[in-house]
């Protein structure tokens, strides 16, 4: 028998609150979805403060519909609606914050800020963005890498780091160095498990600190790699931090191409100079026969880049030992051969072309 949505509420409204009422009744639920034997759903307390002792109360509500005749996956986020009550010493960091109003902002010692952008996931945006960090850093430019994907950072894995930042003050923030590369990511101040549940404003200041209160010290570059779409993160970069243009990732194929048009026009529209396109996964090549195979088709991105009027920055490969070295932390631009100059060329045009 098939879960439904009221099966769960009426289990969610036996669960009673300390000060009175249950889950239902106090209007605690979230975002549940019922998907065949899959269910999901939020439980929102009204400050963070409450949220901490609320632990005990998320268990014992996954339990209970863990008990209803045919679900067999239950998973239940705990958040918090308000911000923060004022933190007493000692001082703890603490991201997802509201953001501050002014405009644009330079970031002390950063030079110039590339950002990294595709309209839609899957295209290889994270894997381009980490090699390309390191591609510039082996050409001896003095590089930052952020990882303003705040719902799925990747970066940690990809740059192969894990311990949390320190923050002597609890405002300043000291980034990790990997492969001759500073680095900041959200990924390293949350449980890697843990899902972040944040509203827009709590997104928006959680970019506001990493860029503003982490102590990059002198860059050459920072790239940012942003999160597909054209959402909060990509209006509060472009139009809170003097960015020096956009480089915009997309496979060959039709469907990609569509998506990165949008992500092309929101930076036009925001009057971010868009410093040119990438072709990820443009060619496969077998490694037995040395064929070479175009998956998701090719040259498409040049075309759009002619069509557009914005330089064609170069094609880069599919290949089974890019995913591996991302998936291990050691990306492929780390080390030498075809893989790793295919990088190197890349970081070089930007180089030679005054961008990096």
């Amino acid at each position: 028998m098939a879960v439904t949505e009221k099966a769960v509420t009426d289990v969610l409204a036996g669960i009673g609150l300390p000060g009175g009422g249950d889950l239902v009744s106090n209007d605690m639920i979230r975002a549940l979805t019922v998907e065949k034997d899959q269910i999901r759903f939020v439980i929102e307390a009204p400050t963070p403060e409450d949220a901490q002792q609320m632990e005990p109360l998320r268990q014992a509500a996954a339990a209970a519909v863990q008990r209803i005749a045919g679900a067999a996956n239950v998973s239940v986020v705990l958040t918090a609606h308000g911000p923060a009550a004022p933190q007493k010493a000692p001082p703890q960091l603490k991201l997802g914050r509201h953001p501050t109003g002014g405009g644009a902002e330079r970031i002390a010692g950063v030079d110039r800020i590339l950002a990294v952008a595709s309209g839609k996931g899957g295209v290889g945006k994270s894997t381009v963005s980490s090699n390309l960090a390191v591609a510039l850093a082996r050409q001896g430019r003095r590089v930052g890498l952020l990882d303003a994907d705040i719902y799925g950072p990747s970066q940690p894995r990809m740059m192969g780091v894990s311990q949390r930042p320190a923050s002597p003050d609890g405002k300043a923030i000291i980034p990790l160095q990997a492969h001759g590369v500073t680095m900041m990511s959200i990924g390293l101040m949350v449980d890697p498990d843990t899902a972040v549940v944040w509203r827009g404003p709590m997104l928006m200041g959680a970019l506001q600190q990493m860029l503003g209160q982490v102590q990059w010290g002198e860059l050459d570059v920072l790239i940012v790699d942003l999160p597909p779409g054209t959402g909060d993160v990509q209006l509060t970069l472009c139009q809170r931090t003097h960015l020096t243009g956009a480089i915009v990732v997309s496979t060959p194929q039709d469907v990609a191409l569509l998506d990165a048009r949008k992500a092309i026009d929101m930076f036009n529209r925001l009057k971010t100079p868009v410093l040119g396109l990438v072709e990820n996964m443009s060619m496969y090549i077998c490694p037995s026969c040395g064929h070479e195979a175009h998956i998701f088709g090719h040259g498409g991105v040049r075309a759009e880049a002619d069509k557009l009027g914005v330089p064609f920055l170069g094609e880069l490969p599919l290949a089974l030992e890019v995913r591996e070295a991302g998936d291990a932390g050691q990306p492929i631009a780390a080390g030498e051969g075809p893989l790793a100059e295919a990088y190197a060329k890349l970081a070089a045009g930007l180089v030679q072309g005054g961008m990096a």
